[in-house]
Order: C-alpha cells, then sequence, then structure tokens
C-alpha cells in the first residue's frame, strides 16, 4: 500500500510542479480552483472506484448542493432555483475546467437571501402565534417546493417557527398551570431553541410572548453565527458536495477541519482544557476537560467567559465579537507557552489568569474498564469508543495498547470472561484493530484488505502469544462500523467469541486514507490547502465476504432503539456496492466445547425476556413517530398527542428503571485517581449506574458464564504483549 501511494505521489509532484510559478496576484477565487484541480486529480487516480464525472454527476452535484445549503427551503426562491438550473448539466464541465461559476452565484444568492430572511424571522416573531387555529406543518421538505415569493416564503418561515416555538410554549403553560416542565425532545428542540427563561409567565399571552422571545434569541445566536462564517467555509461544504458523490466516507478536510480530524484520532490535544461556545459577550467556557490546565488551577468554572487573550508578555487581544475558530487559535498552543486571560467570571467581577498550556488527553476517548460481580464470580468488560491512535507517533497511546493494559489490570483482578463494548464504536485506525485481535488468538490472519485493480493483503497476526484465551463476548450495534466490524467478524469467524447486538452492524467495509495536499505541490501562494480523506481500499473477512452494506451479522441478535431507523451505510448516500474475495487460509478456535449450544441457550433467552420485548415495543414507537412528517400547529391538538404520547412512553419509562442485580466496580489503579479526580469518579459512577440497567450487558455475562473451555484446568493467560 505505501508503495502504490509513494508512486503516485511522484506522479502528482511532477503534475503539479507549475503550481509554485504561478503569477502571485491571485484572486479569490484562485486557491478555490487550484483545490478542485488538486481534488479531482487524487479522486481520479487513488479512489478505490472513481465516478465518471459526467452530465449525471453534474445532476446530483447540483440537487445535493442545493439541499445542503438550503434544505428546509427557507432561504432560496423558486426563481433562485430556476436560474440556478442553467448550471445543471455544467457542473462537470466546469470541474474539469477548474470553473466555480455555479458555485459563486448560488453563494452571492444564499448571502443575499439570508440577509433577507433576518428581516423575515424578526418581522414574523414580532407577531403572536394563534395556536387556535386549526393548521399544520409537513416537516418532510423533500416534498415541500420552494417558495414562489416573498409572501410564500415568509408564511414558510411563520409556520416553521410557530412549529418551532410550539413546545416551549406548551412548557410555559405547564409551568403557570403547576404542572411540569417537559424536557426539551419536541419541536424546539430540532429546530434548535434554547429557552433559558424563567417560565414566570402568569397568562397564556405571556406564555406564548415570552416562548416567542426564546425562539428569536435562538435564531439571533443562529445567525451571529452564519455571519462569522467566511467564503471559504462555504467553498468547503461545495467541495465536500462534489466528493461525496463518490462514496459517503471520503471528504476533504479544511486546514482547522483536519486538526480537528487528527485530534479526535488521538483523543489529545495542546491547549488549556476547555470547551468554549461563543457568546455575544465573549468565549463562553462550557465544560473543563479533567486533567487540563484549567482544571487543575482551579480559578476558572464553567460559565466564566473569556474577553481577552495574550500570549505570553504580549498586549492581550479582545476576542469579543471574533469568530470562535480565530478564538481558539488564541487560545490554544504548544505545551510549555503561557497564555494570559481577562476573564469576565460568572458573578461578573474580571480576573486576570495566566495558563501553562500542556498535553489535555480527551478522557472519554479512551478504552476504560470495570469489573462485575455475579454472586461470587467476577467478570470484567472494557469499552472501547473508537480505534484511537496518534498518526504522527503510533509509539503514543493507541486503542491497542491501552485495551492490552486493560486485559491485563483484569487479569489481575481474577476475572472469569471479558466482554468488549464495541457499540457506537465509529471505527478508526486499522493497524490497531490488527493488534487488537491479536491479544485473543494464536495467530493467523484479521482481515483482507484490497486496493482497486490490485490483489489482496492479509492482514495478520504473527504473534503466537494469547493474552486472553478465557471466555469472550463482543457487543456491537448499528453505529458500531469500520474497525469494530473488523474485529467482530474476526472473532465470529474464528468462533472466538460471541457476538451480541443488532441484526446487523453499520456496514461500513472501506478502509480511507488521509492525504495533504500541501504534499501534491511544491509551492504554492495560498499557504495549507487542507487535506483529502479518500476511500483507497476495501476490506474483507478472513471468510472472503464484505462487511460493505452488509455490516456482521450477531450471533445473538437482540433489538435495540435503532433498529427500525434508517443509519446504516446502505442508507448513506453514493455507497459502494458489496462484493467477496477469495477466503485466507485460517484455524477455528478450538477453546470452546458449547459454543454452538451457548448461542441458542442465549437467543432462547433473549427471546422470551420481557425487556427485551419492551425495547422492540419502543423502537417501533419510535420508528412511527419519525414517520409522522404530518404535525398539527393547533395547541389542543398538539397537547392532546402529548398526552397520547405521554401514556405511551410511561410504558417505556421501565427500561431505564431496570435492574441486572450486577455490582461494578472500578480497577485499584482507577480508584487510586479517584482521590484527586472528583470528576473521573462522577463520570465512573455514572457508567457503572447504566451499565446496572443494561439488559445487553447482563446477556453478555450470561453467555460467558455459560461458554465452557476446553483447557479450563490447564488454562494459564500469556503476560502482556509488547
Amino acid at each position: 500500500m505505501k508503495r502504490n501511494f509513494a508512486f503516485f505521489m511522484a506522479i502528482m509532484l511532477v503534475a503539479f510542479a507549475s503550481c509554485g510559478n504561478t503569477n502571485k496576484s491571485f484572486e479569490n477565487d484562485d486557491k478555490d480552483k487550484l483545490l478542485v484541480e488538486l481534488i479531482t486529480y487524487v479522486l481520479g487516480k487513488l479512489h478505490y472506484e472513481p465516478k465518471e464525472i459526467n452530465d449525471d454527476f453534474s445532476v446530483s452535484v447540483f440537487e445535493d448542493f442545493i439541499d445542503v445549503l438550503d434544505p428546509t427551503k427557507r432561504y432560496f426562491l423558486a426563481s433562485d432555483i430556476a436560474e440556478f438550473e442553467q448550471y445543471k448539466f455544467q457542473i462537470d464541465d466546469e470541474i474539469k475546467n477548474t470553473d466555480i461559476t455555479f458555485f459563486n452565484i448560488v453563494h452571492e444568492r444564499l448571502m443575499q437571501r439570508m440577509e433577507e430572511a433576518k428581516d423575515i424571522y424578526k418581522e414574523v416573531l414580532a407577531q403572536p402565534f394563534d395556536y387556535t387555529l386549526d393548521e399544520t406543518i409537513n416537516i418532510n421538505y423533500e416534498e415541500v417546493p420552494f417558495a414562489a415569493n416573498r409572501q410564500e416564503l415568509v408564511e414558510r418561515w411563520r409556520q416553521q417557527l410557530k412549529y418551532a416555538t410550539l413546545g416551549t410554549y406548551d412548557d410555559k403553560i405547564k409551568h403557570m398551570e403547576g404542572g411540569d416542565v417537559a424536557a426539551k425532545d419536541g419541536p424546539e428542540a430540532d429546530f434548535g431553541v434554547n429557552d433559558d427563561h424563567d417560565h414566570s409567565a402568569h397568562t397564556p399571552e405571556e406564555a406564548e410572548r415570552e416562548a416567542r422571545e426564546a425562539t428569536l434569541t435562538t435564531l439571533d445566536e443562529f445567525f451571529d453565527f452564519v455571519d462569522d462564517l467566511e467564503r471559504k467555509d462555504w467553498f468547503v461544504q461545495y467541495i465536500n458536495t462534489v466528493v461525496d458523490e463518490f462514496d459517503p466516507h471520503t471528504y476533504y478536510f479544511a486546514p482547522q477541519d483536519k486538526e480537528r480530524f487528527d485530534m479526535s484520532m488521538s483523543g489529545k490535544f495542546e491547549g488549556i482544557g476547555a470547551r468554549l461556545q461563543k457568546k455575544p459577550s465573549g468565549a463562553k467556557i462550557v465544560e473543563i476537560i479533567s486533567g487540563g490546565p484549567v482544571w487543575r488551577d482551579q480559578r476558572l468554572e464553567v460559565g466564566d467567559e473569556i474577553i481577552k487573550v495574550g500570549q505570553g508578555d504580549e498586549e492581550p487581544i479582545n476576542i469579543v465579537g471574533m469568530r470562535l475558530d480565530d478564538a481558539i487559535k488564541l487560545i490554544k498552543g504548544e505545551k510549555g507557552s503561557v497564555v494570559n486571560l481577562i476573564v469576565r467570571k460568572v458573578d461578573g467581577s474580571l480576573d486576570e489568569v495566566s495558563l501553562t498550556r500542556d498535553v489535555v488527553e480527551l478522557e472519554e476517548s479512551y478504552a476504560k474498564s470495570s469489573t462485575i460481580l455475579k454472586g461470587d464470580k467476577k467478570f470484567g468488560i472494557i469499552n472501547l469508543p473508537k480505534f484511537y491512535v496518534d498518526f504522527d507517533d503510533y509509539s503514543e497511546r493507541n486503542a491497542a495498547s491501552d485495551v492490552a493494559k486493560e486485559v491485563e489490570r483484569l487479569k489481575q483482578e481474577g476475572v472469569k470472561g471479558l466482554i468488549l463494548d464495541l457499540r457506537d464504536n465509529g471505527g478508526g485506525s486499522l493497524k490497531t484493530v490488527v493488534e487488537m485481535a491479536g491479544l485473543f488468538i494464536k495467530d493467523g490472519p484479521v482481515v483482507q484488505v484490497q486496493s482497486s485493480g490490485k490483489g489482496k493483503d492479509i492482514y495478520e497476526d504473527k504473534d503466537e502469544r494469547v493474552q486472553w484465551d478465557g471466555p469472550l463476548v463482543i457487543l456491537v450495534n448499528e453505529l458500531s462500523a469500520s474497525a469494530s466490524e473488523i474485529l467482530a467478524a474476526a472473532m465470529q469467524d474464528y468462533k472466538r467469541g460471541v457476538v451480541i447486538g443488532s441484526k446487523h452492524t453499520f456496514g461500513k467495509g472501506t478502509v480511507q486514507n488521509v492525504i495533504p495536499l500541501n504534499n501534491i505541490v511544491r509551492s504554492n501562494e495560498h499557504g495549507d490547502l487542507g487535506a483529502i480523506k479518500l476511500t483507497t481500499q476495501k476490506f474483507y473477512r478472513v471468510t472472503g465476504g464484505s462487511t460493505q452494506l452488509e455490516g456482521v451479522q450477531s450471533d445473538v441478535v437482540v433489538p435495540d432503539k435503532y433498529s427500525y431507523i434508517d443509519l446504516g451505510e446502505r442508507d448513506q448516500s453514493n455507497p459502494l456496492p458489496w462484493d467477496k474475495i477469495s477466503p485466507a487460509d485460517f484455524e477455528v478456535w478450538n477453546g470452546y466445547i458449547d459454543y454452538e449450544k451457548t448461542i441458542a441457550n442465549s437467543m432462547a433467552r433473549m427471546a422470551a425476556n420481557p425487556q427485551i420485548k419492551l425495547i422492540e415495543e419502543n423502537a417501533r414507537w419510535i420508528k412511527a413517530q419519525q414517520d409522522e412528517t404530518e404535525i398539527s400547529l393547533n395547541y389542543a391538538k398538539y397537547k392532546a398527542e402529548t398526552i397520547k404520547d405521554k401514556e405511551i412512553s410511561e410504558r417505556f419509562k421501565t427500561l431505564s428503571n431496570y435492574d441486572s442485580k450486577l455490582t461494578f466496580s472500578s480497577l485499584k489503579y482507577e480508584k487510586e485517581l479517584f482521590t484527586k479526580d472528583s470528576v473521573l469518579r462522577e463520570k465512573r459512577d455514572r457508567w457503572h449506574k447504566n451499565l446496572a440497567k443494561d439488559v445487553y450487558v447482563e446477556e453478555a455475562v450470561n453467555v460467558l458464564q455459560d461458554l465452557k473451555m476446553s483447557n479450563i484446568k490447564n488454562q494459564k493467560l500469556a503476560s502482556v504483549k509488547d
């Protein structure tokens, strides 16, 4: 694989060597045109299954870009779309000629329509909503045409804002009548309405007015965010509409997006250790990350607002009104450097806080483990949120080495079986999953990888040591994807572990590589060009079948709340097809004597479990709610519907009251950390409470108990792999 990339990079360096010699008086469009040229070249040369850029491709880009910019059809008019349609069959030609006329025209019109929208929503929200009228709104916007004129557009805004405000109005009426205030899961949540009011209304008229004020505040904040976006931000949307036509996992990263991607994959960054939110009065601290400089310093708290930022001895810069991305660039910095913050405290006082930046680890990104006590038997569970890795230094913390450490710690605790929880794990590093599989098998192939037009490569574990040879269960769901599917498939094919979870996992059977575009040109006048994450390969199970579209089918299928919701690879745009290749040579694990019987027993238990039956009912109800697209804007009907829904949902509340009677406990090393880190203790306590209500974990423990080892008397587990 590396040889192939080196070859293509050499070609591209030659092909684009002239880019550094162009006229230096670039227009604004020049960088965008260069990006189009580079990205389409890379797509054509390196993508696993490159598409022909033709009229059909052009139509798809046209329709998808309009949908990305205006999904609820509240900006563009029908006349705008008619004007844009002259380019519907020309975008392919524009791409080939590095012409961006279509983008420029659409972007310019969008900016105009958004400015007009500011007047429209203020005009609409200045008038009371009449919730006694018998009217409805269709929230399936694909079926709704674009407005013919401003009058129709104002009416569309009125309906959408009335719908968005309805839930807040209901909350205030309930409060006024002395009832409970509902959680934010109604239409206002979908629209992004954030009601910070004190629910002090005393009449329906006051409730209606305060609900509109809450919506107005939310819209003001939204358009404040939009105003911060620059032309380059919108162009990234256009570029990604183009690359998305190739497959759903090919993606262009602008420079700042590439930085965020690297951070999410490594689980760490250099900075002060606080999550920020833009406010009109500054950058508000909304979360303090455990273990970071802010957490250690203890002078800042959630709710404080940073208003000025200084570097070392330099004069602080006012960040009020600054784009949040730009403010964060000033606040973040290299480990060991000093940043001075002028802060408005929650109580309104001003303070100056100097912090030394450090490496901040996002603890929630990393593997964590717990012991499980059932009667007098102890088991272990490892939760892995993603297959993380530091791309710049693999020897740094990564998913494989962390899971190995957790396995060793659980062995020292004397656990008799192990659960690896890969639910909601979207994948990550291919190398880490191959190493991780090697912890559980003696040796052999783990996954097969094939590049376009080339033979397959077999990635295998060559280390005969087995770190854990006891009973093993893998938990998955519909959101377990990519690397998670590789590991689950390998353990299933080897009959090494029992896979419990959804009927099928996500179904992402492709491999991506991140290519910095700066590496393609010898020099350019535009600075950092970002990177493209490109689908370059497909992976296959050791049996030869692809997980693409089909995913991994669990040995024990159990429903969950996602069971009937469209969110797999098959429901994405432009997915690559399923296929199969020849199987690899491997030997099935012979450590169990009752593998098939254990699966059959588990399936029988799940079929008879009342909790599982209730989860199935809940999943069907959620799907029915999602399919309901015609919504009444009449308060009496809305109220009747919410009462009906509440009665139904009351039955499902017992799902969160379930008690598995299992006892969960942190490991010794973590308990020692609790004395200094109360936040970590609180996170683990919350995790353990959720695990105790988890019927899937309960069944995983049952399966671990049922699995009988053929070598149980002579079992001796290997030490940590190097």
